[in-house]
């Protein structure tokens, strides 16, 4: 009888301790999770939680790499500024950064791309262009403008985009063949 009761104190302990340690658990209260599973799955990604068999079987993950040809945007937003020098280009910061440039000693031009999306559409780009100009004593001044010349990147990187994933489309599409079964 002793040993049974000893079971049974010790069993009740571990389950009122298991059961009182769920309280503790960030993100455990279901008022502040979405009930859509997707929608939960989403937010925990965004925020950084989670996890994946997959990639707990891979061991330290050290070769996991991200490869920036496959994403349209990014290969687009390249293509369209390839004429300017580029300062900074981090595919997985989404950022590319041009340094000053200048054509005919006019005002230099410096331009920002934010990749917001991996979608191809307008919001998914933040576009932003600095102006520099400088006077014979060397003093200058930049400044941000909402001119065309950002319209016109934005629209030719878009477009740039577009056709990039119709070849991708076209390229890995594979028609199904129908098999003669009396053969």
């Amino acid at each position: 009888m002793f040993i049974f009761t000893k079971k049974f104190t010790i069993i009740a302990l571990f389950l009122s301790l298991l059961l009182n340690a769920c309280t503790k658990l960030p993100g455990g209260d279901a008022r502040k999770n979405p009930p859509n599973p997707d929608a939960r799955v989403k937010k925990n990604l965004e925020e950084g939680k989670g996890f994946r068999l997959d990639s707990a079987f891979k061991g330290s993950g050290s070769t996991n790499f991200e490869f920036a040809s496959s994403n349209e945007l990014w290969r687009a937003s390249l293509d369209t500024i390839d004429f300017m020098p580029l300062l900074s280009a981090n595919y997985s910061g989404g950022i590319i950064i041009t340094d000053w440039y200048s054509e005919n000693n006019q005002d230099s031009i410096k331009i920002t791309l934010r990749f917001l999306s991996n979608e191809i559409r307008a919001d998914a780009l933040n576009i932003k262009v600095f102006y520099k100009r400088c006077n014979s004593m060397m003093n200058c001044t930049i400044s941000e403008r909402d001119s065309d010349l950002k319209k016109e990147l934005q629209k030719e990187i878009l477009k740039k985009a577009a056709v990039y994933k119709k070849q991708t489309k076209d390229k890995n599409f594979k028609p199904y063949e129908v098999t003669d079964l009396k053969n």
